[in-house]
């Protein structure tokens, strides 16, 4: 890693997001778009080039390309293919919608990025999440741990700010993650959650919440959180796409962070190479340096369970996993 050069492929609403997180941090010489249509990643690449030369901004060289751009990227970050709209019929949608149109795509994208460089971090945000990494992570001979996607990160952000919230304190005070599909079936382990050392049955007696934590609740809550957004605004891209960016950071600097990132598992939970699903890793510069296996209690394990039989049925649709053939 010697060019801090990142590609992002996919310059719809997330891509152009992750562009302008990734010029801000200041980490990359080159950043390199690619998209299906090359106007819009013309036009984004061109839009972030005119505001190098406004103040406090790095003088970071941004250009559209294809493919090629691969060659030498030490981070791409794929953000391609539809995502979910706003549906005036179904105000929850399922990402799982989108397995069949995003799985041709991802294929597509990774035949692209695969014929240039075996050797770049992949990080992929394309829903549905865990059925698309599971492709790039299985289906292309890519060395492992270079593939992993945002998974659960953002849901784990949108978890500490519902418990934050509710007791009335910095989110930042808040340790605390979900886990499984990037999705419906997503889960917080609760068993883990503490504010500065109080752990899930202190929080209650020391913190008076405005309402008593329920496990149930707080898990819906915290799903529903995405289509708040969604049903707002009519898509989410800016919290996704700082995941992808922060991810990026602890991939460039060695940070070895620990990230809920999703990944195939590896003989975790009773899964070998069947299921890809988020939970906790250390990121750094190889990317996924060590899978966590953290003890889950009853209710989290079975919780996990249901949402890895959940993004099973997702991969039949994408037409990959085990069960698939």
């Amino acid at each position: 890693m010697n060019r801090n050069k990142l590609v992002i492929v996919g310059a719809g609403h997330v891509g152009s997001y992750v562009l302008a997180d990734a010029m801000k941090l200041g980490l990359f010489a080159e950043i390199a778009v690619i998209d299906s249509d090359k106007d819009v990643a013309y036009g984004e690449a061109l839009d972030q080039e005119h505001a190098t030369a406004l103040p406090y901004m790095t003088n970071t060289t941004v250009r559209a390309g294809d493919y090629s751009e691969c060659a030498d990227a030490d981070i791409i970050i794929c953000a391609a293919g539809p995502s979910m709209i706003k549906n005036e019929d179904d105000p929850m949608p399922d990402r799982a919608q989108l397995a069949a149109v995003n799985s041709e795509i991802i294929r597509e994208v990774m035949a692209g990025i695969t014929k240039y460089t075996k050797d770049a971090i992949l990080i992929f945000i394309t829903n549905p999440l865990d059925s698309m990494v599971y492709i790039a992570e299985n289906e292309f001979d890519y060395p492992e741990g270079r593939i992993f996607g945002t998974g659960t990160m953002l849901d784990s952000a949108r978890l500490r700010k519902v418990i934050a919230t509710n007791y009335d304190i910095d989110p930042k005070s808040v340790t605390g993650y979900m886990m499984g599909e990037h999705g419906h079936t997503a889960f917080p382990v609760l068993s883990r959650l503490n504010i500065q050392g109080f752990r899930e049955k202190e929080l209650d007696q020391v913190f008076q919440g405005k309402t008593t934590l329920n496990r149930e609740a707080v898990k819906e809550h915290v799903v529903k959180a995405a289509f708040d957004v969604l049903n707002g605004k009519g898509w989410t891209n800016a919290g996704v796409a700082q995941a992808a960016v922060t991810l990026a950071k602890s991939v460039m600097l060695d940070e070895r962070s620990v990230h809920p990132v999703c990944t195939t598992l590896r003989g975790q939970y009773g899964y070998d190479g069947d299921v890809a699903l988020s939970m906790p890793c250390i990121i750094g510069r190889n990317g996924v340096e060590k899978q966590l296996e953290i003890i889950l209690d009853a209710q989290e394990m079975e919780w996990l369970h249901q949402s890895a039989n959940y993004i099973k049925e997702a991969m039949k649709v994408a037409g990959t996993g085990k069960d698939s053939k």
